[in-house]
């Protein structure tokens, strides 16, 4: 796979424990498809790994520049194949890689993302990919984290919604202040029920850790989708 060694824009903190590091591509085109990934490291050392891109192509070409959440380390940093990443400094990026995202085609009249956590990253790129396209589909998200302060995107993601483009239902799993009005625990039956309107019409791609995932397909079949339309990405913790 192709490496091309690119200098970091911004890395900006979107939420408590992930930052939105966003590269300069510099005037490079870069080809991917919503939902792949690539391989990063600081420029000239062996390790590297792999973050889902957080940009669908369309506003990668746009903007000329790529973007990638990731999750903080324990010590605040972005974790030792980045260094000390701030903006200037040199990564070198190699990919696009991964099979994750949507079909060639697309027949169901509904498409549901399913996001744990940082998870919602590659759904984005997805979702802002779909919102370009003229096919008329429904579109809805079931956005799971840990507290409400942990929803990476969600201004953006509420607009959506707010213009009657997005079902967006959002869900926290362990305590939180009395603020969050919302719904509260693991995401169960009840949950995907409020959003999964017609199961048997409709493309479910989950991504999340391993336990959420796994939890959410059963869930998901128990309900009435296919086995085949639903796609899946995870991690192990």
């Amino acid at each position: 796979m192709p490496v091309v060694t690119i200098p970091i824009a911004s890395v900006d903190a979107i939420t408590p424990r992930s930052r939105l590091v966003t590269f300069d591509l510099q005037g490079r085109t870069l080809h991917f498809e919503p939902g792949q990934a690539v391989m990063a490291g600081a420029h000239g050392q062996d390790e590297r790994r792999p973050y889902s891109i957080a940009c669908s192509p369309e506003r990668a070409a746009e903007t000329g520049r790529l973007e990638l959440l990731i999750a903080v380390e324990p010590d605040g940093a972005l974790g030792a194949n980045l260094g000390p990443a701030s903006p200037g400094t040199r990564v070198d990026l190699e990919g696009p890689m991964g099979s994750f995202g949507l079909p060639p085609a697309i027949g169901a009249a509904w498409v549901l993302f399913v996001a744990g956590g940082t998870g919602i990253a590659p759904l984005r790129s997805m979702l802002d990919h779909l919102l370009r396209a003229p096919a008329a589909r429904r579109l809805a998200l079931l956005y799971s984290a840990r507290r409400s302060d942990e929803f990476a995107f969600i201004e953006e993601l509420r607009a959506h919604a707010g213009a009657g483009r997005l079902d967006l239902h959002q869900t926290v799993t362990r305590n939180d202040s009395a603020i969050w009005t919302g719904r509260r625990g693991r995401i169960g039956l009840d949950q995907f029920d409020a959003v999964l309107h017609e199961p048997a019409a409709t493309l479910c791609v989950v991504c999340g850790p391993e336990a959420f995932v796994n939890e959410s397909v059963a869930t998901l079949k128990e309900l009435g989708v296919p086995e085949t339309q639903i796609r899946t990405e995870s991690w192990g913790k």
